[in-house]
């Protein structure tokens, strides 16, 4: 996310982004529950009432973080889909960024669990903590998923696509993250485990395909 810089430190001013910062490191540590404002002060060494001035509560933190987390999910996929050697043929050339982008995102998941769990949780208040008094604002759509439908777009242009592609890529993604992340596939070597992205990244983009 833009503004958010390393440190423990904060500078005078600058209490909201040292605040960012630390939650950020304990979504990174433990995921959406380790994020309570409460540890976020400590951490940067203020008092809970100095953390409050910038943020209504946990829900309100939470949801910093997760757009955060989402910002790092997308720079993932587009550094893969970077890497991913080109083609002469336009539908070849769209099939391997549509593989590549798919590929960051397992890789994200598996890199960073605690903030790819929390780039998909609820900003929820903490227990005992009163809910918010100014409504959270709409959701800004998810870049994740937007660069997905970018690249079925291309697809579409070369080779054409189903109905709905986006939402099974993203569905077979994100399904299978889990997967590695807390489900049965957690126990898979790396070598199996990338074997089983691979495979499942192919089934993507032959599903996405009209022929």
């Amino acid at each position: 996310m833009a503004g958010i810089s390393g440190g423990k430190n904060y500078h005078h001013g600058d209490l909201r982004n040292a605040l960012i910062c630390a939650a950020v490191d304990l979504a990174t540590e433990g995921g959406p529950e380790r994020v309570v404002l409460r540890e976020a002060a400590r951490r940067v060494g203020v008092s809970p009432t100095a953390a409050y001035r910038h943020f209504d509560g946990r829900g309100e933190l939470l949801r910093t973080v997760r757009a955060h987390a989402r910002v790092r999910l997308a720079e993932a996929m587009e550094r893969a889909a970077a890497r991913e050697p080109g083609a002469d043929d336009p539908a070849l050339a769209a099939e391997r960024r549509l593989a590549a982008l798919c590929r960051g995102y397992v890789g994200f998941a598996v890199e960073h669990p605690g903030l790819y769990r929390a780039a998909f949780c609820a900003g929820r208040p903490a227990p005992g903590e009163p809910p918010a008094g100014v409504p959270a604002p709409p959701e800004p759509e998810i870049r994740a998923f937007t660069l997905l439908k970018e690249s079925l777009d291309a697809l579409d242009r070369t080779a054409g696509r189903r109905p709905a592609a986006g939402a099974a890529a993203w569905s077979a993604v994100h399904g299978l993250s889990l997967l590695l992340l807390e489900g049965p596939l957690r126990r898979l070597s790396a070598r199996r485990r990338d074997d089983v992205v691979e495979t499942t990244l192919a089934m993507v983009v032959s599903g996405a395909r009209t022929r």
